[in-house]
């Protein structure tokens, strides 16, 4: 068995979500246009003609919920690193919007039929176990009023291999960030041997993540009690295709 096998800590968060070293070297991949675009999509696929209750779970520095917030709809951010959570309370502070940030893990989460739509954003899911990836969506079941939406979006494991590249090196000034990627098939998990390199210093960061296709999450979801609603091949909305690089999954409580 691989050394990021299931059997050995699939994901070190505290490493992985390093908050300077992962806003360094992402922090041009995440323009506020990208977000833009993704708020405008979310809009439409949550139905947010009028505000609501969010619970925005893994939200990392507030990018979407600053500004969903922002449109008036009440919103709960809740993320493990403090870091983040600090950068996301300033940035509200900033643009003048009240968001109720809490630290805190998805699996521990209590919340019971609190909020009108959920969000797990930008590959936030699939950290644990499957055993955990499903108790993470029986929370968000819990936490969901009668009627409420949830939406999540991941890479689509069909097209991961054919799309699948041995390393990525992030180049920024004399610093380095060497993604060396494989795929565990017999546990669906993609393993990422990170390197990074800032200022001469080397730093591992190895994590894991479960990669699932669209029957996996169908079959995830009901096994929650939640349906799913709609399924997308893309921010865009585009149908989900052979060539869909990546699954937005929207699922519906029952009234």
């Amino acid at each position: 068995m691989s050394e990021l096998g299931v059997s050995s800590p699939l994901f070190k968060l505290d490493d992985v979500f390093e908050v300077d070293d992962y806003l360094y070297f992402y922090s041009e991949s995440l323009t506020d246009e990208r977000t833009d675009a993704e708020i405008t999509a979310l809009v439409n696929l949550l139905e947010l003609q009028a505000p609501v209750r969010i619970l925005d779970l893994a939200c990392g520095y507030g990018r979407h919920a600053n500004r969903l917030a922002a449109l008036g709809h009440q919103m709960t951010g809740v993320d493990l690193m403090p870091g983040f959570l600090e950068i996301a309370r300033m940035n509200a502070a900033a643009r003048g919007v009240q968001v109720d940030y809490r630290q805190g893990d998805m699996r521990q989460i209590n919340f019971v039929e609190e909020f009108d739509r959920v969000m797990i954003l930008f590959s936030a899911f699939g950290y644990f176990e499957d055993e955990e990836n499903l108790l993470v969506l029986k929370r968000v079941a819990q936490a969901l009023k009668p009627g409420g939406l949830f939406i999540m979006d991941s890479p689509n494991r069909d097209t991961f291999l054919r799309n699948f590249l041995p390393f990525v090196v992030t180049e920024k000034g004399s610093d380095l960030m060497i993604d060396r990627l494989s795929l565990d098939s017999l546990n669906g998990r993609w393993l990422n041997r990170r390197i990074i390199i800032r200022n001469g210093v080397r730093k591992d960061k190895p994590f894991s993540i479960r990669v699932y296709n669209a029957t996996e999450l169908r079959l995830l979801i009901a096994q929650t009690g939640l349906e799913v609603y709609r399924m997308y091949g893309g921010w865009d909305g585009a149908p989900v295709t052979g060539e869909a690089r990546r699954l937005v999954v929207v699922a519906k409580k029952p009234v």
